[in-house]
């Protein structure tokens, strides 16, 4: 299955994208059967360069495009149609631990026996009277 997606072609902090068309199961840094474009999210405004025309042939061939790509093919006007959810935000360790399901109190383990409390020491008044001897 066809592929159209983005390959990182920047440098280290300075990202750039090329649009390519590939086979999905293949590695995306391989080789490619075609370059579609290129795209630029760090400069202000954001650099987009789209061959449309070869875009909508890809597609029609049968290749799909990624989530994001997909997403920045509509907003450039190139294909119609609305925009899909292409991430979603990783949960946090406090909200994953908070949306669990409360544990029922578990049986102790063997080895927890309930330990017998032991007996406090007995005040003077409470101890007994031993009868002294003469």
């Amino acid at each position: 299955m066809l592929a159209i997606r983005l390959q990182r072609i920047g440098k280290k902090n300075k990202p750039s994208y090329r649009l390519v068309v590939s086979d999905k199961k293949k590695d995306l840094y391989g080789r490619h059967n075609e370059i579609l474009g290129s795209y630029d999210p760090t400069s202000n405004p954001k650099k987009i360069s789209l061959k449309a025309e070869r875009i909508k042939h890809w597609i029609s061939v049968g290749a799909q495009p990624s989530p994001t790509v997909h997403n920045l093919l509509i907003s450039n006007n190139v294909i119609e149609g609305k925009k899909v959810k292409a991430w979603t935000p990783k949960k946090k360790a406090k909200d994953a631990k908070a949306q669990e399901a409360p544990k029922a109190p578990s049986e102790p383990k063997p080895s927890e026996e309930p330990k017998p409390e032991a007996e406090a020491p007995k005040t003077e008044e409470e101890k007994p009277v031993e009868p002294e001897a003469k």
